[in-house]
């Protein structure tokens, strides 16, 4: 394919993510995402792959480090919007997961099928966790154009804010890329979001240069704490209580984990709603 035909094929795809149902899409490249900040950083992070969220290991590699799929060039991240009336696509209804991230599955695969049968290319629906093959989203999210990584450690879009989700899948082909871009609300802004965080997760330098070898760290200078963090999303679980959930598909009352979510909802960036 040239390189009229790569680019016009960027264009669908992206186009064809937005049909589907994603806000944002963008395409980033392997070779800019294996040397981004927390691909290298993860990797000499103490505890990695511990707390919550974390999964059983099984890509065979060593924690934090990512395994990349055969033939991988490009990467599309995608991205839906999280508003604040919309509390629910967050939540987790016992073990089932969330609807947010059911919607996200759905606009891949039926992307991954699109693509296949429309220009048969080689594509892979990425897993969310690392350690089952993931890939770090907010970064490859920031080389794909779609924003920043904020002070408060989340992706912050231009139209939405922290206030989305992500997902992402691969192409053996080699796409323009349509990041990064210059935004960076985050100069003129009075540190709103940290203020609100309940544990406190970043009240202190927590990464340093020195230590890391790289400029950019977590929350941009080695302030945010995520084992610090986690205090929070385990209080939020033992807190869970048993709700009807019929928007979840099931009759019965189940325990909705409702995570934290102060340092997204504080920040000025983006539609509130």
């Amino acid at each position: 394919m040239n390189n009229d035909g790569i680019l016009s094929a960027s264009s669908a795809i992206i186009r064809k993510a937005k049909l589907l149902g994603a806000d944002m899409a963008g395409f980033a490249s392997l070779d800019d995402l294996i040397s981004a900040p927390s691909f290298t950083f993860a990797p000499k992070m103490p505890g990695t792959d511990q707390g919550v969220g974390s999964r059983n290991n099984t890509t065979g590699l060593d924690s934090g480090k990512v395994k990349w799929p055969e033939n991988c060039k490009s990467i599309l991240v995608i991205a839906v919007s999280h508003p604040k009336e919309s509390p629910e696509m967050d939540w987790w209804y016992g073990r089932v997961s969330p609807q947010g991230n059911k919607h996200l599955i759905k606009i891949i695969k039926d992307l991954c099928d699109w693509i296949s049968e429309t220009f048969s290319f080689e594509v892979f629906h990425f897993p969310y966790h690392i350690e089952k093959g993931g890939i770090y989203l907010k970064d490859a999210a920031v080389m794909a154009g779609l924003g920043c990584i904020g002070r408060n450690n989340m992706l912050v879009t231009p139209d939405f804010g922290p206030r989305v989700r992500l997902r992402a899948l691969s192409v053996n082909v080699s796409m323009p890329s349509t990041g990064p871009i210059a935004f960076d609300p985050c100069r003129q802004c009075r540190d709103i979001c940290r203020m609100v965080c309940p544990q406190k997760a970043f009240d202190r330098q927590v990464y340093t240069v020195e230590a890391y070898e790289q400029t950019m760290l977590p929350a941009r200078y080695g302030e945010y704490s995520r084992p610090v963090c986690n205090k929070q999303m385990q209080k939020n679980i033992s807190m869970a209580i048993e709700e009807p959930a019929n928007d979840a598909g099931t009759e019965k009352p189940v325990r909705i984990i409702k995570y934290c979510r102060n340092c997204e909802m504080s920040c000025p960036v983006g539609k509130q709603s």
